[in-house]
């Protein structure tokens, strides 16, 4: 797992599995955003199982994936959304965490 920060609030990672969660926690994550859908790549982790483990200890958690096709205002809107409302710090991830940062980049951009 390569956590990289964003800023003081928001951080990304490529994809997380179930395992990854006790540190995510212990690191001080409050809440994930998973921008990855599922059965992207064979063999990937199921976002239902992360949220399972996630929402056992404590931290919030949200599915908006973003897929090949890119970004969009849907997409965006969920994320803004999530920014609002989430505690922080926030880690989002995907499959390298590039849609991680870019939805977050457009969703801070739309809230102004």
């Amino acid at each position: 797992m390569d956590i990289r920060p964003i800023n003081d609030e928001y951080s990304v990672s490529g994809q997380i599995t179930v395992e990854d969660l006790d540190q995510i926690k212990a690191l001080g994550f409050k809440s994930i955003v998973c921008n990855r859908p599922d059965d992207e790549e064979p063999g990937q982790p199921h976002f239902a199982d992360i949220a399972a483990r996630a929402e056992e200890l404590g931290i919030e958690i949200r599915h908006i994936p973003v897929g090949r096709m890119g970004l969009d205002a849907d997409g965006v809107n969920a994320m803004a959304d999530a920014v609002e409302e989430f505690p922080r710090p926030m880690l989002g991830y995907c499959r390298s965490g590039a849609r991680s940062t870019a939805i977050y980049e457009r969703s801070l951009a739309q809230r102004g």
